[in-house]
């Protein structure tokens, strides 16, 4: 049986770069492509993995509003994104439930966003709460929520659950080797810092501008949803993989 190995450092110092697995194996390699994806930040308290594909969603795009046409749904979150996505589905939705942990929004959401949540009438914040259960038979029926100060449970025949919590990017074996932005997701292309006066401390070192996909070192490349800026889609992962190998064919021709 094969033995599935993990990564766990990139050295850089000298081209070809080391990849290093958890077995003490190293490959050696002048360009890298990066899709070790992210993983999203759930709520524990339910058991979302029950009705994953048949009533979850991490995003909310013009396909899933048609689908919550005049239903109430719910949306958890209280960062940007969940706001985004609780203003946008309260266009096609009946309702739409904003589940926040935190006591307001103020110190997690754009205030102009927190203002559109406020002013809406179709969309009713719950803060101080949290999601306690999920029914349904072959797909979700019913979400109940609690409201941690007051005690109170609530529920709401709703099929379909918006999960806006974040995610985390596999990127650990990469802190201090590239450049990542504050939530730990690789930086590429144009969103590199780049020094503009001598005295400053470049993170890209050649002449030429980094590659679309190329992150702060040369010849590796991010794609997917671990690469900041990415708008977290299959289709567009594999779009950005589909492009990397043209990037990667560019770069070994430096070489």
């Amino acid at each position: 049986m094969a033995v599935a190995r993990a990564i766990v450092q990139l050295r850089c110092q000298r081209r070809p770069y080391e990849v290093v697995t958890n077995d003490g194996t190293i490959f050696f390699a002048r360009t890298i492509v990066i899709a070790t994806g992210a993983c999203y930040n759930k709520p524990t308290a339910v058991a979302l993995d029950r009705f994953a594909g048949r009533g979850i969603h991490y995003g909310a795009t013009y396909i899933e509003s048609q689908m919550c046409e005049g239903e109430e749904v719910i949306v958890v979150g209280g960062g940007n994104s969940a706001g985004q996505a609780a203003v946008f589905l309260s266009e096609s939705a009946r309702r739409v439930y904003m589940v926040v942990r935190a006591a307001d929004l103020a110190e997690s959401m754009s205030r102009y966003l927190v203002q559109r949540i406020i002013g809406n009438p179709s969309i009713e914040l719950l803060c101080c709460s949290e999601l306690t259960g999920l029914a349904g038979e072959n797909h979700l029926e019913e979400v109940s929520w609690i409201n941690k100060q007051t005690g109170q449970v609530r529920s709401a025949a709703a099929h379909h659950l918006f999960i806006m919590t974040g995610a985390s990017p596999n990127t650990n074996w990469l802190q201090g080797r590239l450049a990542l932005d504050d939530k730990g997701f690789i930086l590429t292309g144009r969103d590199l810092p780049l020094a503009v006066e001598p005295d400053q401390h470049p993170t890209w070192p050649l002449s030429r501008p980094p590659l679309m996909l190329e992150s702060s070192l040369p010849g590796v490349f991010a794609v997917g949803d671990v690469r900041a800026g990415s708008v977290k889609r299959v289709a567009t992962a594999v779009g950005e993989g589909a492009t990397s190998v043209s990037m990667v064919h560019q770069a070994l021709a430096e070489l």
